[in-house]
């Protein structure tokens, strides 16, 4: 029952008009409201049923297509030359720069069928507070060149993404077999320089084991994008999804949100490679003892359901010397993660500081001897 794979989605900048001036609204942060920065009109987001709008949505169904259809939506694709990032346009946008490299890119055309955000993560720190950061984390790589540093530092506007994730519920019960190990030891009797030497040897007595154990799985977060490095986006970990909001446009006024490039199938397979590792941390637990060894594990996997939600992310992406370098920031906690410049003259200077000090620090021990 495998649907086939649709292509990767966009990124969109979401619109509200102000009704005073005829301005965008952007989403503030701190405030959490729609706020116009040309003539000041407040406006507070509205929040519904907040346990009934971040309701799962059957697994199975959806592989068969058969969601309802307020649950889809239609949108248009165009593609990155250089990183093959995916961006949407709105009706009046041409062309503009991908947030992912700082490559033009120019509007293209087609529309695909995608399952819609289910919940959104708003927001939490503004634009200032994540730039702050970026630098002081650039600030703590010795080896990154002054010029970048300067650069970041000039305050070029960084871009509030809101980056596509899929989080999976599960119900697993698992049949194991394995050997419990545990530890002993022996006193032997060797040989040293003639003379008899007795020792404690460690040994390991191994007994059959097998069992049962279950696990109830809730909320796997998967990544649904190819456009950022998965180590990086990994170590913005952890989010706190309590802070989860029942999806509206009116969190992504101002900020660009960006759709699946990793289908629901796919990201159920990420998922159940991380419900695996879990269950065999469970089945090692179980099988109790100093040491285990697991021969087979047989896991039910019943009730599968998921959300398909939006995490903020603020990101920069510099061009330095031809080079392009692109950071990010978890637009909850403010952690960064990055690619990290090196500076070619700073490593030569660090490598010449540390032969002059070994030098010194040999002559100085010839002298004393």
């Amino acid at each position: 029952m495998s649907q086939p794979a649709p292509p990767p989605l966009p990124k969109e900048t979401t619109r509200f008009p102000c009704p005073q001036c005829g301005a965008d609204y952007r989403f503030a942060p701190r405030e959490a409201k729609l706020v116009c920065d040309h003539c000041g009109h407040e406006e507070a987001t509205e929040t519904g049923d907040r346990a009934a709008a971040i309701a799962e949505l059957d697994f199975k169904a959806a592989l068969a297509q058969q969601l309802p259809v307020a649950e889809v939506i239609e949108t248009r694709v165009t593609s990155c030359p250089n990183c093959a990032a995916h961006v949407v346009f709105d009706g009046d946008t041409h062309a503009t720069e991908c947030p992912f490299c700082a490559t033009p890119v120019v509007v293209d055309t087609g529309t695909h069928r995608l399952i819609k955000p289910r919940a959104v993560l708003p927001f939490q720190i503004a634009e200032r507070t994540a730039h702050d950061a970026m630098n002081d984390w650039l600030g703590k790589l010795w080896f990154a060149p002054n010029g970048l540093q300067d650069y970041a530092r000039k305050g070029r506007k960084m871009n509030g993404i809101y980056v596509p994730y899929w989080t999976y519920d599960a119900d697993t019960k698992s049949a194991y077999s394995g050997e419990r190990g545990t530890i002993y030891y022996v006193t032997e009797t060797v040989m040293r320089d003639g003379k008899p030497e007795q020792r404690k040897v460690q040994k390991i007595r191994w007994r059959p084991a097998s069992g049962h154990v279950a696990r109830w799985f809730d909320d796997i977060l998967v990544l649904g994008s190819k456009a950022l490095p998965k180590k990086y986006t990994d170590a913005l970990q952890p989010w706190d999804l309590s802070d989860l909001e029942p999806y509206t446009p009116e969190f992504l006024a101002g900020f660009q949100a960006e759709g699946y490039s990793v289908d629901l199938e796919h990201g159920y397979e990420e998922a159940r490679r991380q419900m695996d590792r879990a269950i065999r941390r469970d089945v090692a637990f179980d099988i109790g003892g100093d040491r285990q060894r697991i021969h087979s594990v047989q896991t039910a996997v019943n009730d599968v359901t998921f959300k398909h939600i939006l995490l903020p992310v603020w990101m920069a992406a510099y061009k330095y010397r031809g080079t392009s370098y692109r950071f990010v920031v978890n637009g909850q906690t403010g952690r960064v993660q990055g690619e990290r410049p090196y500076s070619g003259w700073k490593i030569a200077c660090a490598v010449a500081c540390g032969a002059l000090a070994a030098a010194a620090i040999g002559f100085i021990i010839a002298q004393s001897q």
